[in-house]
């Protein structure tokens, strides 16, 4: 089995080719992107296969095509989250990926190590964990990560790897949970009122609602007027706060309708009372 032949475009160079397969490799190397796994090739030598899985292989379903026949029925599939059980996540392979994940099983067959070199974050973690996950390797495996593209790195890196971080994984699989409960529902709604492509999570979902919350308070919103009285005096400004023991009104003494709040209307001095007054 040969694997695909790429070639990797370099500025003022001429093109090199990968080695193709030859039956004889030790250990494949898996990162995100192609371009990063043409990089590395030539720093880890000829008993290294590097391959990219090119972002994630699965997913919280994207469409109703992509729910599995046996929990299409089930009320939280469209989400792709079975709140009912522990909030479990249900994932599937994108259907773009599918070729990928049989090249990949494929490569592993003659592998006698599994290196999984995504990047560092949250993210690279758990793309390292779903390879896991859907390769099911049998083989053993090697978590190794880096900071930068150099020889001197990368083969520092492949011989000084660790296992996976469950707390990285953890992390992100909750962030995504989060955004599809929060947001799955509301991006059609923002398409529709805001502009098309946009979409919501955790975090818009939020900043949505106060939004809408504080346009219904400035829609239900009564202007309610009152007067105050300043006299210009020399030398200085006198302000009338009171007559006869009765405050003048100010914006707190109001509520949400407009009306004067009911436990202030005894100490307010109302425009009727001073008439009949005088």
């Amino acid at each position: 089995m040969a694997t695909k032949k790429k070639s990797a475009k370099v500025k003022g160079a001429p093109a090199k080719e990968r080695p193709a397969f030859d039956g004889n490799f030790k250990k494949l190397v898996i990162v995100e992107s192609p371009a990063k796994a043409r990089k590395i090739t030539d720093y880890l030598g000829d008993d290294y296969i590097v391959e990219a899985s090119v972002g994630h292989i699965r997913d919280l379903p994207q469409r109703a095509a992509d729910i599995p026949a046996e929990v299409k029925k089930q009320a939280w599939s469209k989400e792709g989250v079975d709140i009912e059980n522990d909030f479990a996540p249900l994932y599937v392979i994108n259907p773009d990926k599918k070729g990928k994940v049989s090249e990949l099983k494929a490569l592993m067959k003659e592998a006698d190590e599994l290196i999984l070199a995504t990047d560092e974050d949250r993210e690279g973690e758990a793309i390292a964990w779903h390879l896991v996950e859907v390769l099911e390797p049998k083989i053993p495996i090697k978590r190794m990560v880096f900071n930068e593209i150099t020889k001197e790195a990368i083969q520092k890196a492949v011989h000084e790897t660790r296992d996976l971080d469950y707390h990285l994984i953890d992390a992100q699989e909750t962030r995504r949970v989060l955004d599809r409960l929060y947001g799955y529902r509301l991006s059609p709604v923002l398409w529709k009122k805001v502009m098309p492509r946009i979409s919501a999570g955790r975090v818009q979902s939020v900043a949505t609602r106060l939004i809408v919350e504080r346009e219904r308070e400035r829609m239900a919103f009564i202007s309610s007027a009152w007067w105050d009285l300043t006299a210009k005096c020399e030398g200085f400004d006198a302000r009338l706060l009171s007559v006869d023991d009765k405050r003048l009104a100010a914006t707190n003494d109001f509520d949400a309708n407009g009306a004067l709040k009911e436990k202030n209307a005894a100490n307010i001095l109302s425009l009727m009372k001073l008439t009949q007054n005088n």
